[in-house]
């Protein structure tokens, strides 16, 4: 079974293709329909009228010259005279005459009196009707249709239709084009909002069904927009309320607190919250940083790499040569401080960086030698508040509001690259971020 087309221009030119050849077969139909119709159609009044006029010519024939008068009257009125003693032969099998061909009898014999009588002769072109003269019987025929000329034939009637057809599908090429483009723009659209992107409204004109969707994903986007700037003055309100009391209860715990090891682990679970809230600020903020500006990713992430083998962790850099790109600097080392976390509380050491230059496109890879994180968990941990399965947790038991991940996953759009979560050869995981030298 052959499916129809599925877009929209295919669709509509299969339609009119379908209307076209409806209307081609029911014109064919109609012109090989009963002739006698058109018979009807050509013995108008003016027929009539000639009839008359032949009539009256004939009744004033000389009998001298009755031949040679007939056969001038016939050249004048372009017909063909036969006496009823000549009557033309129309075929002993002649079928009976037809609904429409009797009402022509009717009409003509109520003008021309009783005696009247009709007989088409297709073979010879000529629609005889017999008169009454004078005491003596005529058959006037008349042709049935004009001498054929080359507008009349049958292969005109299918260039035309081709010409109409192929106008058709021109027409249905710019109409399918017409409704496609506010169409391919909304489905644009919605695939970037499910990118998280958030892309100009739509232009709400065109049809009314296309305007009444433009207007809904563009309210759809105001909403998302508004619960996201929502979401961020609540993430940094709350974040900002709760530090002023946990730095109360720092400075109380140091204060009082008399156990050196009670103390010190308190000390450790309020620089955790204050990490926490950290990643809450971070991520409310993700918009709020400066401006493009060019920098040097390997000396970002050599500052962050130092930072952490500074507190001892197994973090080893192996910088390529990559070209000075257009980064939110702010941004970008958030993104590496955030993957460099991860790898080391959530890994095993070593936690080995590298960075290279591929097709115009800067290559950032943090690997270490953790469990690994199965591939149907990767696109979840990239959501926000996503926290990593039990099999992939950290030894120190350190908390995290799961945050990092889509921090990076967003910071990584922001520069118009991608980020992703591998497998590493002989176990592990591997972080790849991708971004152009120029987004």
């Amino acid at each position: 079974m052959t499916l129809p087309p599925r877009s929209l221009f295919g669709r509509l030119a299969l339609l009119l293709l379908f209307v076209v050849a409806m209307a081609i077969a029911a014109t064919i139909a109609l012109f090989h329909q009963d002739r006698v119709a058109l018979l009807s159609r050509q013995v108008d009044e003016t027929k009539i009228v000639q009839l008359k006029a032949v009539r009256a010519a004939l009744e004033s024939l000389d009998a001298a010259h009755h031949r040679d008068v007939m056969l001038r009257i016939a050249r004048e009125y372009g017909v063909r005279i036969i006496p009823e003693s000549e009557r033309p032969n129309f075929g002993a099998n002649a079928p009976p005459p037809q609904r429409r061909m009797q009402e022509l009898a009717d009409r003509l014999r109520e003008q021309l009196g009783p005696g009247t009588e009709v007989r088409p002769a297709p073979g010879r072109g000529l629609l005889y009707v017999r008169v009454q003269a004078a005491d003596v019987g005529y058959w006037i025929g008349f042709p049935l249709l004009p001498p054929e000329s080359a507008d009349d034939r049958p292969s005109r009637a299918a260039v035309w239709s081709l010409v109409i057809a192929g106008a058709l599908l021109i027409a249905a090429f710019i109409f399918a084009r017409y409704l496609s483009r506010p169409l391919r723009d909304v489905s644009n659209t919605v695939e970037r909002v499910g990118r998280g992107e958030m892309p100009p409204p739509l232009p709400e004109h065109g049809p009314s069904e296309i305007a009444t969707l433009s207007r809904g994903v563009n309210r759809m986007m105001a909403s998302l927009t508004q619960l996201e700037r929502d979401r961020a003055v609540m993430l940094a309100g709350v974040s900002h309320d709760l530090r002023t009391p946990l730095a109360r209860l720092r400075l109380g715990v140091e204060m009082q607190a008399r156990d050196e090891a009670s103390r010190a682990d308190m000390v450790d679970d309020i620089e955790e919250m204050d990490r926490i809230i950290g990643q809450f600020l971070d991520f409310a903020r993700m918009n709020e940083d400066s401006g493009v500006a060019e920098a040097d990713v390997n000396e970002i992430v050599q500052a962050a790499v130092e930072r952490h083998a500074r507190a001892g962790h197994d973090v080893r850099f192996s910088p390529g040569a990559v070209p000075v790109a257009q980064l939110r600097a702010t941004a970008f080392s958030r993104l590496v401080a955030n993957l460099l976390d991860n790898a080391v509380a959530y890994g095993a050491p070593p936690v080995d960086v590298s960075t290279r230059s591929a097709d115009q496109k800067i290559v950032l890879e943090v690997a270490d030698r953790g469990p690994g994180i199965a591939p149907d968990q990767v696109e979840r941990l990239k959501q926000p508040f996503t926290r990593a399965s039990v099999a992939r947790s950290n030894e120190n038991n350190v908390a995290g509001a799961g945050l990092g991940l889509a921090i990076v996953e967003r910071i990584a759009r922001l520069h118009g690259g991608i980020f992703d979560l591998l497998p590493r050869d002989g176990g592990g995981t591997l972080a790849r971020i991708v971004i152009p030298v120029s987004p």
